[in-house]
């Protein structure tokens, strides 16, 4: 018998919105992304929201629960919301998952109602994936609360929780039906989250757009704590958001069915060393150390100039991001070693599959790729980036010349 063959293709469209004051009932922009559904009146929805952002915005629940009895003739609280755990700890238990699955089994949430999920891009990511595997795809929308969910992780189509020792590792590609990033969670951040989302501009900046770099390096101490100037942050999070989204549209690979990811800049790097740091060190943080690490490498392979790597690694320390910690030392003479930050380099192949491929920068503005890299040179970028943050500490003492 002949083969039966098939062939099919289906189109993804959504938005990334900015607003402020979401759930004022003055603010149609939510209804108005939920009128997408007409095949039921009211539209019946399920919201899990992140502990943090519950603390942060006590009254936020309320205003929830107002704006849906506002529009009580368009849209339907299912059940009172959820409060989950924000940061790994979502993405490391399954649990979460299975109680919000429970949730849309329970409220009798259906492939025509909406989950919608608040919070950081942890939040984002276990809720997203326990609605794409809920009734095999519950719709969803994201709205983001912190700077990295804004304008990189949250605007995606990527949705995962941890397992196996390896960071998202469940997962899936399920696009939300929009994104809302409302401007007014972010003045509660503490200044760790508020740093942590710019590291993720640097990167699409440093690989994509010199001129957005060279915005960040000019703004710098205005974006960095204590000042958090909301202007030049406003337009970070939106170019950053604007070519994250474009590179996935316009770039040939938006599920990633290749070996190369390169806004993953940084990451094999940074997603190490969240493990080994048991997650202390937050995603943001370990991309600044991740992508200074790829940068010096960069350098001593011969690939990017002195003063380019200086601008590089001066604009993350105005900042104010850390660029060494000690986990990025052990056993780096046994790549092999579980424990080893050179571990991470085989951990970001096998995630994908096929060949290793690492972006390196080849100037500001333009990157690279390789598939063979030297274990070596890297030992002296850990040790370039060890004595750089030791010197400047030495000098901010007033103890220049003491060896430590």
């Amino acid at each position: 018998m002949d083969p039966i063959r098939q062939q099919f293709s289906v189109s993804y469209s959504y938005e990334v919105l900015f607003t402020e004051a979401l759930f004022d009932t003055g603010n149609r922009l939510l209804s108005e992304c939920l009128k997408t559904n007409a095949t039921q009146q009211p539209v019946r929805l399920l919201v899990v929201i992140d502990q943090g952002v519950v603390a942060h915005h006590p009254n936020l629940i309320e205003q929830i629960q107002a704006y849906m009895q506002h529009y009580a003739g368009e849209l339907e609280l299912a059940e009172e919301p959820l409060i989950v755990p924000g940061g790994e700890q979502v993405k490391n238990d399954p649990v979460y998952v299975y109680t919000l699955q429970e949730a849309v089994a329970r409220a009798g949430i259906d492939r025509h109602s909406f989950l919608i999920a608040i919070g950081g891009g942890a939040v984002l990511d276990m809720a997203g994936f326990a609605a794409a595997t809920a009734h095999r795809g519950v719709r969803h929308i994201r709205i983001p609360t912190t700077v990295l969910s804004q304008n990189d992780s949250g605007v995606g189509v990527k949705n995962g929780i941890n397992a196996f020792n390896s960071k998202n590792f469940l997962g899936s590609f399920a696009p939300p039906v929009a994104v809302i990033n409302d401007k007014d969670f972010l003045p509660t951040l503490d200044d760790r989250d508020w740093r942590g989302g710019i590291s993720e501009a640097i990167k699409v900046a440093l690989i994509k757009d010199t001129a957005f770099f060279e915005y960040i390096e000019k703004y710098a101490d205005e974006l960095a704590p204590p000042t958090r100037a909301d202007e030049p942050m406003q337009h970070v999070i939106y170019e950053c958001a604007r070519m994250h989204v474009e590179h996935i549209s316009r770039y040939g690979d938006p599920f990633e069915s290749g070996s190369s990811r390169p806004l993953d800049f940084g990451h094999w790097a940074a997603h190490k060393l969240e493990a080994l740091t048991n997650y202390e060190l937050r995603h943001g943080e370990a991309v600044g150390i991740g992508i200074a690490l790829d940068c010096v490498y960069a350098h001593l392979a011969g690939s990017l100039d002195q003063p380019s790597l200086e601008r590089i690694l001066t604009t993350f320390e105005r900042l104010g991001f850390d660029l060494y910690i000690d986990a990025m030392e052990g056993h780096l003479d046994d790549p092999a070693h579980p424990k080893s930050l050179f571990r991470g380099l085989e951990e970001f192949r096998e995630h994908l599959g096929g060949q290793l491929t690492v972006m390196l920068l080849a100037t500001i503005g333009d990157a690279i790729e390789v598939h063979e890299v030297d274990y070596g040179l890297y030992k002296k970028a850990v040790s370039y980036l060890k004595e750089r943050v030791n010197s400047k500490a030495i000098k901010s003492n007033g103890i220049l010349g003491l060896q430590v």
